[in-house]
């Protein structure tokens, strides 16, 4: 019997494809979504929420979201 591969436990920034720091497109992917439906979905609620909040929401997933470990990946 094989056994399955290890997937990703959760979400990781993405290293290619990125726009600005791959926050949006590692949820995304940890979500199965498409990278463009994650994004519009971020930006629709940062514009409804007065910008700033989503602003730093998305600095503290910058700086606490991991990058993908080395080999892995991560649907780019």
């Amino acid at each position: 019997m094989e056994t399955p591969l290890k997937q990703p436990r959760g979400p990781f920034r993405r290293s290619r494809n990125k726009v600005i720091a791959g926050v949006c497109a590692g949820c995304a992917d940890w979500l199965r979504w498409d990278p463009l439906v994650g994004r519009f979905f971020f930006s629709l609620i940062t514009v409804m929420s007065v910008v700033v909040p989503g602003i730093i929401v998305y600095l503290i997933l910058w700086t606490i979201m991991p990058k993908p470990p080395a080999g892995e990946a991560t649907g780019d």
